[in-house]
C-alpha cells in the first residue's frame, strides 16, 4: 500500500500575513527614470514579436552593417584568428599596445597634437566608453549640452551617471549645424561639457571648421570640456572634408572617441577608444576616475583590439564604398530621390554616415504621437523605422532612416513608407 495515497489531499497551510507581505515589486533604480533607448524600444520589440509570427519586417531602425551584406574587411578577419591564441587572457586595462600605438598615430594623422598611450582607452565599443566618461565626470545637479536631435546613448549616458542633459538645438534649416547662440543661451554655472556629434547621427551633416572653432571658443570662455563623438569620420559622401574639434586647440580638455564599427563594418567586434587631449593638467582628478572605471572593468575584449592596428593601417576600403559609384554613396543617393518625391516630405541630404532624417509636413502629417506612428507603420507595412522623438528631437515631425539594404529592397521599403503616407493623408482628409 502506498504511504502516500492519490485520494488524499494534502493540506496546503494558509499564507501567513508576513508571506503575503514580504513579496514586493522588484522596482528599477530611479536612475533609469529619464533613459531610454528607442533604436531598440518598444516598436522594435512589436517588431520582433511580428516576426514570430512569421512576418517578414524590413529593418530600416539600426546601423548593423554586417545584416545589409557589408562585411569587415578580411585582413581584419585574419589577423583577429591568427592572434586569438594570444587574446585569451586580460589584457592591460587601457588596451594592448599595438592598438593604443595604432590609435596614437591616427590621431597623429587627424593633427591632435600631444597624444601619448597613456591618453588612450580602447572599450568595448563607443558605447562602453561613453558611459565610462560620463561616471567618472557627473554629481547629481551637473549638466551637460547635448545636441537635439542627438544619438540617444548620449542622454542616457548622461542622466544615468546622475546629471542632468540639457539639449541645444541644430538648425535644420542651416543643414543641422549647432545653433551657437542656442548653445551659449544654455550654458548656466552648473554646466560641466558639451557634447558634440560629428558627423551627425541621425543627421549626416558635417560641420564646418568655422563652426567647430566657434564652439571650442565658447567651450574655453566657459571651462568645458568637448566630448566629440567621431565615429562615422570616415563615412563621407561628396569629397567632404571631416575635420577633428581636437586639432583646433591644445589648451581645451576634449576627448573623442572612435572605433571600428562603422568605418571598418565590424560593430560586433565591440572596437572603440577614447583619447584624451587638450591641457590635462586641471584634469588629472578627472583622468584619475577614468583610469579606476578602466581597471573595474579589466579591459575591452582582447580579440577585438587585434583588429585596430590592422584595421587603421590598412587598405581603407570605406573610400571605395563611399566615392562616386560606390554602395553607400549609391543608396544614399537613391533613398534621397525617393523620400523627397513623396509628398510632404522634405530631408537635409546627408553629407556622411549611413542615416538621414526627413521631415514629415505637420500640416499634411499632424501627427501627434510619433511613436504610436511608427508602429502603425509597422503594422501596415512591415518597415521598421525609428521616430524622431528617439532623438531626443522635440516635435513629433521626423524620422531617421538608414540607407543601408541594396537598392532593389531601398525601393521596396521606400515605396511601402510612400503608400502608408498616401493612405494617412486620405484617412485625414488632407
Amino acid at each position: 500500500m502506498s504511504r502516500h495515497p492519490k485520494s488524499r489531499a494534502v493540506a496546503q497551510p494558509a499564507p501567513s500575513k508576513e508571506t503575503e507581505t514580504a513579496v514586493q515589486p522588484i522596482r528599477k533604480s530611479d536612475k533609469l527614470a529619464n533613459v531610454c533607448y528607442d533604436i531598440r524600444g518598444p516598436v522594435l520589440q512589436k517588431a520582433k514579436k511580428m516576426e514570430d509570427e512569421g512576418h517578414k519586417i524590413i529593418k530600416l531602425n539600426i546601423g548593423n552593417l554586417a545584416s545589409f551584406g557589408f562585411d569587415s574587411p578580411e585582413e581584419i578577419q585574419l589577423d583577429m584568428i591568427r592572434n586569438l591564441p594570444n587574446a585569451a587572457g586580460y589584457s592591460d586595462s587601457k588596451g594592448i599596445f599595438a592598438a593604443r600605438k595604432a590609435i596614437m598615430h591616427y590621431t597623429q594623422q587627424k593633427q591632435i597634437k600631444g597624444v601619448t598611450l597613456e591618453d588612450i582607452y580602447v572599450g568595448n565599443g563607443v558605447s562602453e566608453l561613453i558611459v565610462m566618461s560620463m561616471n567618472a565626470l557627473l554629481n547629481s545637479g551637473d549638466e551637460v549640452l547635448v545636441p537635439a536631435p542627438d544619438y540617444p546613448l548620449w542622454t542616457a549616458a548622461v542622466s544615468l551617471s546622475g546629471g542632468t542633459p540639457v539639449h541645444y538645438v541644430c538648425d535644420e534649416a542651416n543643414e543641422w549645424l549647432p545653433d551657437l547662440d542656442d548653445i551659449r543661451a544654455k550654458i548656466t554655472p552648473h554646466t560641466r561639457a558639451i557634447v558634440l556629434i560629428n558627423p551627425n547621427n541621425p543627421t549626416g551633416a558635417v560641420y564646418p571648421d568655422e563652426t567647430l572653432k566657434a564652439i571650442v571658443a565658447i567651450a574655453r570662455e566657459h571651462g568645458l570640456i568637448i566630448y566629440a563623438d567621431e565615429v562615422y569620420d570616415k563615412v563621407l559622401y561628396d569629397g567632404i572634408h571631416h575635420t577633428s574639434i581636437a586639432s583646433l586647440s591644445e589648451d581645451v580638455l576634449t576627448v573623442t572617441f572612435n572605433g571600428l564599427s562603422k568605418n571598418y563594418r565590424s560593430c560586433g567586434y565591440r572596437a572603440g577608444w577614447m583619447v584624451v587631449s587638450g591641457d590635462k593638467r586641471p584634469a588629472t582628478d578627472y583622468i584619475e576616475g577614468l583610469n579606476m572605471l578602466a581597471s573595474m572593468r579589466l579591459c575591452a575584449n582582447v580579440p577585438g583590439q587585434y583588429a585596430i592596428q590592422t584595421a587603421l593601417g590598412g587598405y581603407q576600403s570605406i573610400d571605395d564604398l563611399v566615392a562616386p559609384g560606390g554602395r553607400m554613396r549609391r543608396q544614399r543617393d537613391l533613398a534621397y530621390e525617393l523620400i523627397t518625391a513623396i509628398p510632404g516630405v522634405s530631408c537635409v541630404k546627408p553629407k556622411a554616415t549611413l542615416y538621414m532624417f526627413p521631415r514629415l509636413d505637420p500640416k499634411m502629417y499632424p501627427i501627434q504621437d510619433d511613436q504610436q506612428f511608427i508602429a502603425e507603420l509597422l503594422e501596415a507595412e512591415r518597415v521598421l523605422l525609428v521616430q524622431g522623438t528617439g532623438f531626443n528631437w522635440p516635435a513629433p515631425d521626423h524620422f531617421r532612416l538608414v540607407f543601408l539594404p541594396h537598392e532593389d529592397d531601398l525601393r521596396d521599403a521606400i515605396g511601402r513608407i510612400a503608400r502608408f503616407l498616401d493612405g494617412y493623408r486620405k484617412r485625414h482628409g488632407l
